[in-house]
């Protein structure tokens, strides 16, 4: 199950070639931070068209801090990934509350089922998820979340959630799919199923924006700079900029990072800022197996 070809051909079916409106995404992700940091320019850019964008957090987030009870680290995250869903422009945040740190243990059909119904229910004709075919993925929630987000248009038909369609809910699957990649830019010829393309996203214009959503992450943002100051000076590399840890110096370094980022990857294509997927659309037609055996028919008489 490595290709969305049928879903992608149900999406065409589904939303119609042509639309009066721009239509709706969806991005599913982890958590907040991994969409934001991955997709968050190029959906704010879809926001700017007037399209509606909704995001799909699988995790409770009850692990990203630093001195905080799970309790409290899932309130504050949750709270955070909210407002800075706002910040960036989005319509609706969802949070399905799975514990983080352990979706190896959740069913996949459970999961798969889920991101289905959402589906269903706001009808996106874009999706944004994590891309699980990029090499050296380390982190399993990142990885599920990817894995079961792609599979989730096969169930756009009538194989799955019969009850759904039952009570009005029928199926559905997106017309083009961004596989994102949180962290990092992409390496030669890395991620992305069948025949996804890379894309480069210009988000000059949405960085800004960007980085004030960033900037509402402030609990896991202050782990990621306490982890970050430890690797440092372990390394003898301790820095001036992080001798004294307050909320300034915990958002500049986030900043920074995410600056690094969109810039890494903006100079890969003649950009300033830019972010990078694999892109999954509309196909190229008659496969070209097929056409080299094809004649030209006679007009009828």
């Amino acid at each position: 199950m490595r290709c969305l070809h049928a879903a992608l051909a149900l999406g065409f079916a589904a939303a119609g070639m042509a639309q009066q409106q721009p239509g709706a995404v969806l991005v599913v992700a982890a958590n907040s931070r991994d969409y934001l940091f991955g997709a968050g320019g190029a959906l704010a850019r879809m926001i700017d068209e007037g399209r509606p964008v909704y995001a799909l957090i699988v995790g409770n987030e009850e692990k990203d801090s630093s001195g905080l009870p799970p309790a409290q680290t899932r309130l504050a995250n949750n709270e955070e990934g909210e407002r800075a869903a706002r910040a960036l422009g989005i319509k609706e945040t969802l949070i399905l509350g799975h514990k983080s740190g352990e979706f190896g243990q959740l069913s996949t059909s459970e999961l798969r089922n889920q991101v289905m119904a959402v589906l269903r229910l706001w009808k996106p004709e874009i999706m944004f998820f994590p891309d699980w075919y990029i090499h050296y993925l380390d982190d399993q929630d990142t990885y599920w979340t990817g894995r079961m987000a792609e599979e989730a248009p096969y169930g756009g038909g009538s194989y799955f959630l019969q009850e759904m369609t039952y009570i009005g809910f029928t199926g559905y699957a997106a017309r083009e799919y961004y596989f994102y990649s949180p962290y990092r830019p992409y390496r030669p010829r890395e991620g992305g199923e069948g025949r996804a393309t890379l894309k480069a996203v210009d988000i000059g214009a949405a960085m800004d924006r960007k980085l004030r959503a960033i900037a509402e992450l402030k609990t896991s943002s202050r782990r990621y700079a306490i982890e970050t100051k430890q690797r440092l000076d372990a390394a003898g590399r301790a820095g001036a900029s992080l001798a004294d840890l307050n909320d300034a110096s915990v958002e500049a370094l986030s900043r920074a990072f995410a600056e690094e980022l969109a810039s890494s990857v903006g100079a890969r294509h003649g950009l300033a800022y830019a972010e990078e997927f694999n892109h999954l659309g509309q196909g190229g037609g008659i496969p070209p197996h097929i056409l080299e055996k094809a004649r030209r028919r006679a007009p009828p008489e």
